[in-house]
């Protein structure tokens, strides 16, 4: 199915969770960030629960420090 991530269109399996998408995406896993489903903020602990449905809108926040 397709849902859009930051913006561009990706593929991913009909049975995807958030947290299946957003691992796939990330560059450093290691790097803080925050992730919000069609606008609406999911805590990192819900990710692996919130299923993905088909068009979601997925925003992934790599949090920086600096000025």
């Amino acid at each position: 199915m397709t849902v859009r991530l930051n913006g561009e269109e990706r593929e991913v399996a009909a049975d995807s969770s958030a947290a299946q998408a957003v691992d796939a995406w990330r560059r450093d896993p290691a790097a803080p960030y925050a992730v919000s489903v069609n606008g609406e903020h999911v805590p990192r602990p819900r990710l692996a629960a919130r299923a993905l449905r088909p068009g979601d809108e997925i925003e992934v926040w790599t949090l920086r420090q600096g000025g």
